[in-house]
């Protein structure tokens, strides 16, 4: 049987609260699909240390300007997936992707004050599940920025399909997710489940 062509659309990352180091995942997945040829969106987010919701979700829009409607995914990790959150309340003519992956997101109980005014992120379930052609959570069972556990922090709110990784911590440089090819077979291929 013939092999498939891999996914080819353009795929925007979105890092965390103080960006995501060189060895970082992330960082890794934007390599190797440039490497194949894939268009990139990978925009450093201002004030990486403090950052600002509204600093914050203008970069974004304009990260997402052009893109064409549903031909284009979203990879988010930790205060990246809540700034997605904070998106589709109002994503003011920004075009839709078609997939979404939401890793690693913190609790929607969080108080580091350096973050603190993400939280509570908005988890409307109609909204999210309008926001995209379809989103999947992916968090590890023991992720200290998440303790009450991905399914009460966020799978059972927003009704949405979740991949636990067991001991996958924050799925961070500091849990050993530097190369990670599950992320890239998301990216590489067309159905939303994560495994």
């Amino acid at each position: 049987m013939p092999r498939r062509p891999l996914r080819s659309v353009p795929v925007v990352i979105l890092h965390g609260w103080r960006g995501s180091e060189p060895e970082h995942w992330q960082s890794w997945l934007a390599d190797q699909l440039r490497e194949a040829g894939r268009e990139v969106r990978y925009p450093t987010l201002p004030d990486v240390d403090e950052p600002k919701p509204d600093a914050w979700l203008g970069a974004l829009r304009e990260t997402l300007n052009g893109l064409p409607e549903a031909g284009f995914d979203v990879v988010a990790h930790s205060l990246g997936s809540v700034l997605w959150l904070h998106h589709v309340e109002s994503p003011a003519g920004s075009p839709q992707p078609a997939r979404v992956a939401l890793v690693a997101p913190p609790s929607p109980n969080t108080a580091i004050p350096e973050i603190a005014a993400f939280f509570p992120p908005p988890l409307h379930v109609d909204v999210v599940r309008h926001a995209s052609e379809g989103t999947v959570l992916v968090a590890g069972d023991n992720d200290p920025y998440v303790p009450e556990g991905i399914a009460e922090a966020y799978a059972r709110p927003l009704k949405i399909a979740t991949t636990v990784i067991p001991g996958g911590g924050h799925l961070n440089v500091d849990a050993g997710y530097g190369p990670w090819p599950a992320v890239l077979d998301w990216c590489n291929r067309d159905n939303l489940a994560f495994y």
